[in-house]
């Protein structure tokens, strides 16, 4: 294996354009680059030439955005698995398939060293590092942030500067940003201040509210067991799908989250993310459930969306427990199939209604017509039979009252 070059995750941001250079001054090795088209947007445009000029031997970028949906975005909003009470966890589920591809590359050109960006405060250098441990456990993991001189953003964009390495961050706009095409998430400068309110101009993705169109607009999404497929009855590819979601949430100033989080290590940190799309599918996806499974179903898949989500907030991706928990689920999203529709307004997003072939809902059954399907009569042996252990109870209670009395009284 060679060991002279590294194979860094690469972002184009502060940390990792910095870290091209400091590897090779560090290490005495090159550095090849691997930037994962997750759906950052602009900030791909010119990024390889920006490696190059940072130092790098390669730079390594790939379109990988169907896969992150399909593989692992999908995957989670089927599980119906939320962070933190709020959080879709848009960057969580970002590193496996951005680090797998890091481990590739790696293998192909026969490295043995790999390297990223991530801070020794953060979540992202577990997920990475547990990508890599599952992987590729034989490769050696560089962390210059659990190394390096360097302790603040205004370290590293002095450094930026002495080594004349161009980043699009400044002291005085220090937000650290991570976007792909399901999220935007907003830290750091004065949102570490959980009381400071976020100023309109921070947001990327979502209209304030209150300048968002003045009349609802309606949305319907179709679902196949579990995916979506299909927007206003346009059938789309995934990224499409979810452009179009962006697009409409974000005009309508749906999809924000203000939120105070626990971070793997044990600290609290605040993060502001827009969420447009992925709130409305997750929205839609419920309902559809909602419509189509039995309470007992719902019951089991709710208990386990908490403990998915941990997982993935974790970065625990490639386990036997994801693949056990992701088979239980796909049971569950076999009828999940049917539309439903939204109604979007100024910040809300409201169940307008719903449809779908497999729906448990029947009117001759819930009706209070008169109907042949449903003896109200019924009901009298089932409430006596359901409540029977209150009644035994409450006879038990009944028997002991004389003796409780006497005891008392006697005392």
């Amino acid at each position: 294996m060679n060991n002279n070059t590294i194979v860094l995750a690469y972002s184009g941001g502060l940390d990792t354009s910095i870290i091209v250079p400091w590897l090779k001054e560090n290490y005495g090795a090159e550095v090849v680059c691997v930037a994962a088209d997750v759906g950052q947007g602009d900030e791909l445009s010119g990024l390889e030439a920006k490696a190059l000029a940072s130092g790098a031997k390669a730079c390594y970028v790939e379109d990988l955005r169907e896969a992150f949906l399909t593989e692992f975005v999908w995957p989670t909003l089927r599980a119906g698995a939320t962070y933190g009470r709020k959080y879709l966890l848009g960057t969580s589920m970002a590193r496996p398939i951005i680090a797998r591809r890091q481990v590739d590359v790696a293998k192909m050109i026969g490295s043995s060293v790999l390297a990223h960006g991530c801070t020794g405060k953060g979540n992202d250098q577990v997920r990475f590092e547990l990508t890599y441990a599952s992987l590729a456990p034989e490769m050696k993991v560089i962390a210059p942030w659990r190394e390096w001189d360097i302790r603040s953003r205004e370290d590293a964009l002095d450094y930026a500067a002495a080594h004349q390495v161009p980043v699009a961050a400044t002291k005085e706009k220090i937000y650290s940003r991570d976007r792909n095409i399901w999220h935007v998430s907003h830290e750091g400068g004065p949102l570490e201040d959980p009381n400071f309110e976020p100023t309109e101009d921070l947001f990327l993705l979502t209209k304030a509210p209150w300048d968002a169109p003045a009349r609802p607009e309606y949305v319907t999404i179709t679902f196949h067991a579990g995916d979506p497929v299909a927007v206003d009855g346009e059938a789309l590819s995934p990224v499409d799908l979810l452009a179009r979601l962006n697009e409409i949430g974000g005009l309508h100033g749906v999809g924000r989250v203000d939120l105070v989080e626990d971070r793997m290590v044990g600290m609290k940190s605040r993060g502001i993310y827009e969420t447009p799309g992925g709130t409305l599918l997750y929205q839609a996806h419920s309902e559809l459930e909602q419509l189509v499974m039995d309470r007992r179903t719902l019951a089991l898949k709710d208990a386990i969306a908490p403990r998915y989500a941990d997982l993935v907030y974790e970065g625990r991706w490639w386990t036997t427990e994801r693949e056990a928990m992701d088979a239980l689920v796909n049971v569950t999203q076999q009828r999940v199939t049917g539309d439903v529709r939204l109604k979007l307004y100024r910040g809300t997003s409201s169940i307008a209604g719903r449809t779908s072939p497999f729906s448990l809902y029947d009117e001759r059954f819930v009706t209070f017509g008169e109907d042949d399907v449903y003896d109200q009569a019924d009901a009298a042996g089932y409430i006596r039979l359901f409540a029977l252990p209150m009644r035994v109870a409450a006879l038990k209670d009944q028997e002991r009252a004389p003796a409780l009395v006497h005891d008392l009284a006697a005392d």
